[in-house]
C-alpha cells in the first residue's frame, strides 16, 4: 500500500523529485546517528564540561533561528535563472564538509573548532529544509488537490523513519567503531543527495518583462538596420543621401546603447526591490497581534524552561553507566512516542480548546521532570524501578506530550499566515520557535554552569532540575496571550 501511494506521487510529481525529498528528509532524521558519536566525542575526547558540551550545541543550532533568510534569498535571488536547485546544491555541500573534516583523522579539533563545523553543518540542514520545503510548496501548487498532503506526510514520514534507524544504528556502531568512521559513514547519504540534485530539473526562472521588451526592441533595430542598409545599396547614388544614412545609423546605435543601458539598470536592482517587499510585508504581518500574541507565548515558553539535556546525558553515562547501545535505543523509543504523540491529537485534543490544551501539556512536562528528580536523587531504587526503565519512560513519554504542543503550533501557525508571503511568515514562526529552544539551551548551559555542575560533581543536579522543573510551569500564567476561543484545529 505505501509503495503504490509513493508511485502514486512519483507518477505526478516525477520519481527523481520524490527520491530527493525522500532522501533529504530522512538524512535529517539519521542524523540521530552521528550525534550520538558527537556527544561522546565532546565529553570523551575534548573532555568538555557539561556546561561547556551544552553550550557548543545551543550556538550550533542557532542556523536553524533564521531560516526565513534561506527562504527570501532563494525567493528573490535566482543564480543563473534557478531559483532552488543552486540553493539546494549549496546546502548540500555546506551539510557534507563538516562531516568529511570531523571524520578526518588527521585533524583533531578544538572545541571551537569542533563548534564552527557543527555550525556550518547546521546551516546546510536547515538552507536544505527550507529549500525542499519551498519546492514541495510549488509542486503541490501545480499539481492537482488530491495530493496537497501528501508530500508533507511523505517527508515526515520519511524523517521519523531515518530518526528510529540513526538512533538504533548510532548506539551500537558507537561500542564497535570509531567516532571518525562514523562521521565518513553518514557522509555517504549526503554526497548521495548531492549527486541527485544533478537529476532534478527545475523551470528557470522568469525574465523581466523589460529585458524581453527591450531584447525584441534590439532586435527590430537591428532588422530595420539591415533592411536600411540594403536600402541604402540600392540607392546610394549620391554622396549626401549616403551621408545621411550613416547619421541615422549612428542615431539608431546611440539609441540601442541607450535603451540596453535603461534595461540593465532596471534589472539590476529587482531583487534588492524584492527583498525589502518581502521583508516589510512580513514586519506588517508580524505586528498584527493576532499573530504576534501567540507566537509571543510560544517563543516564551521555550525561553523560560531551561534546556538541561545535555547535562543529563554526561549524569546517565558517567554516574548512571548508561551504554552508548541503550541511549540509542532510547532515543528510538522518543521517536515512537513521537509518532504516538501526533496519532494521540489528531485522535483526542485537536477538537479541545487551545489554551487548555497547551495547559496541559506543561503540566504533564512538568511531571515528566519529575522522571529526572526521581532518577537523580536515586528515590527510584527505593521504590524498586531500575534506571533503565526510568530512561526509557521518561523518553517515550517527554517525546509524547512534547508532540501536544508543536502540533498545535503548526496548526496555528499555518491559520495565521496571510496570502501572499505564507512559506516566509511560516518560516519566521518556525524559526521564532527554534531560537526560543536555543536560548532555554544556553539558559541551562548557564545555569548548570552557575551550579557548578561538572563532569563527576553532580551535587547540584538536583537543584537545577526543580528549577526546571518550576520554569515549566510558568508559561501557564501567560496564556491569555492566546486567543479564547481558538481549538487545536485553530478555527476561530
Amino acid at each position: 500500500m505505501a509503495i503504490g501511494w509513493v508511485k502514486r506521487m512519483s507518477s505526478a510529481f516525477g520519481a527523481s523529485f520524490v527520491w530527493l525529498v525522500i532522501l533529504i528528509y530522512f538524512t535529517q532524521g539519521f542524523r540521530s546517528f552521528v550525534w550520538t558519536a558527537v556527544s561522546y566525542q565532546m565529553k570523551d575526547m575534548l573532555k568538555l564540561s557539561p556546561s561547556a558540551s551544552q553550550f557548543v550545541v545551543s550556538v550550533a543550532y542557532f542556523p536553524w533561528s533564521i531560516k526565513p533568510l534561506y527562504g527570501i534569498l532563494s525567493d528573490c535571488i535566482p543564480i543563473r535563472r534557478k531559483k532552488r536547485k543552486p540553493y539546494l546544491v549549496l546546502a548540500t555541500i555546506l551539510s557534507l564538509f563538516p562531516w568529511l573534516v570531523m571524520g578526518s583523522t588527521s585533524l583533531r579539533s578544538s572545541r571551537n573548532f569542533l563548534m564552527a563545523l557543527l555550525t556550518i553543518q547546521n546551516l546546510g540542514t536547515a538552507m536544505a529544509d527550507v529549500v525542499i520545503d519551498a519546492m514541495i510548496a510549488e509542486a503541490v501548487r501545480a499539481e492537482k488537490a488530491e495530493f496537497s498532503g501528501d508530500l508533507q506526510s511523505l517527508s515526515w514520514s520519511a524523517m521519523a523513519l531515518g530518526g528510529i534507524c540513526g538512533s538504533l544504528l548510532g548506539g551500537y556502531t558507537l561500542s564497535t567503531l570509531r567516532t571518525d568512521t562514523i562521521f565518513l559513514l553518514f557522509s555517504i547519504l549526503p554526497i548521495i543527495q548531492l549527486l541527485s540534485c544533478a537529476f532534478i530539473e527545475e523551470v528557470p526562472s522568469e525574465t523581466p518583462k523589460m529585458d524581453q521588451n527591450g531584447h525584441e526592441h534590439m532586435q527590430n533595430h537591428s532588422d530595420s538596420s539591415t533592411r536600411s542598409s540594403s536600402s541604402e545599396k540600392s540607392y546610394s547614388q549620391t554622396t549626401r543621401r549616403r551621408k545621411d544614412s550613416h547619421k541615422k545609423e549612428e542615431k539608431e546605435t546611440i539609441s540601442m546603447k541607450s535603451e540596453i543601458t535603461t534595461v540593465h539598470s532596471s534589472i539590476t536592482p529587482r531583487w534588492h526591490e524584492s527583498l525589502k517587499s518581502a521583508f516589510f510585508s512580513l514586519c506588517r504581518a508580524f505586528r498584527q497581534p493576532i499573530i504576534i500574541r501567540p507566537m509571543a507565548w510560544f517563543f516564551f515558553s521555550n525561553v523560560a524552561v531551561p534546556n538541561l539535556s545535555t547535562v543529563m546525558f554526561y549524569y546517565q553515562t558517567e554516574v548512571l553507566h548508561l551504554e552508548a547501545s541503550f541511549l540509542g535505543t532510547a532515543r528510538v523509543i522518543g521517536w515512537f512516542g513521537l509518532m504516538l504523540g501526533t496519532y494521540t491529537y489528531n485522535r483526542c485534543l485537536k477538537r479541545m480548546k487551545l489554551r487548555r490544551i497547551l495547559m496541559v501539556t506543561h503540566i504533564g512536562l512538568a511531571i515528566v521532570n519529575l522522571v529526572d528528580i526521581l532518577l537523580v536523587s536515586r528515590s527510584n531504587i527505593q521504590l524498586g524501578i531500575p534506571d533503565k526503565y526510568m530512561v526509557l519512560g521518561g523518553s517515550a513519554v517527554g517525546d509524547t506530550i512534547n508532540q501536544f504542543k508543536l502540533m498545535p503550533f503548526l496548526i496555528l501557525s499555518g491559520q495565521l499566515c496571510p496570502p501572499g508571503i505564507e512559506g516566509t511568515l511560516f518560516a519566521l514562526f518556525m524559526s521564532i520557535n527554534n531560537f526560543g529552544n536555543t536560548l532555554g539551551s544556553f539558559f541551562g548551559a548557564a545555569l548548570a554552569s552557575m551550579l557548578n555542575i561538572s563532569s563527576g560533581s553532580y551535587q547540584n543536579l538536583l537543584y537545577g532540575l526543580i528549577m526546571q522543573l518550576i520554569c515549566t510551569l510558568i508559561p501557564v500564567g501567560f496564556l491569555f496571550l492566546i486567543p479564547q476561543e481558538v481549538t487545536g484545529l485553530a478555527s476561530q
